[in-house]
């Protein structure tokens, strides 16, 4: 049973740090391609930033550029979000999300391209 779960949310003034964790069981990690997207309260799903199964290939939304890095740990098979100089707008419910890619550098930013989520942590950048 393939499973995610995502830790690493909390409250933090703007400005701030914070690193999200992914840890996957379940299935062979290193065949996966990661994604990680977040919903805001009334807002849609949106995508903020994917990895490739090989770590090689990354993507990142526009407003996210510069101030979070992606990355993987195939041996604890867990993929990390590190987010800095958060803002307020970065308020909402992240979720990671994987798919199986026979391509090692695929990743995708759209929702509709993975099969497997995990259930979110809250993240909530506030003074």
């Amino acid at each position: 049973q393939l499973q995610l779960v995502e830790s690493g949310g909390g409250l933090v003034q703007p400005g701030g740090s914070l690193r999200l964790s992914c840890a996957a069981a379940g299935f062979t990690f290193d065949s996966y391609a990661i994604g990680w997207f977040r919903q805001a309260p009334g807002k849609e799903r949106e995508g903020v930033s994917c990895l490739s199964r090989s770590g090689g290939s990354t993507d990142y939304a526009d407003s996210v550029k510069g101030r979070f890095t992606i990355s993987r740990d195939n041996a604890k098979n867990t993929v990390y979000l590190q987010m800095n100089s958060l803002k307020p707008e970065d308020t909402a419910v992240y979720y990671c999300a994987a798919v199986r890619t026979l391509v090692r550098a695929l990743c995708s930013m759209r929702s509709s391209f993975y099969g497997s989520w995990g259930p979110g942590t809250q993240v909530t950048i506030s003074s």
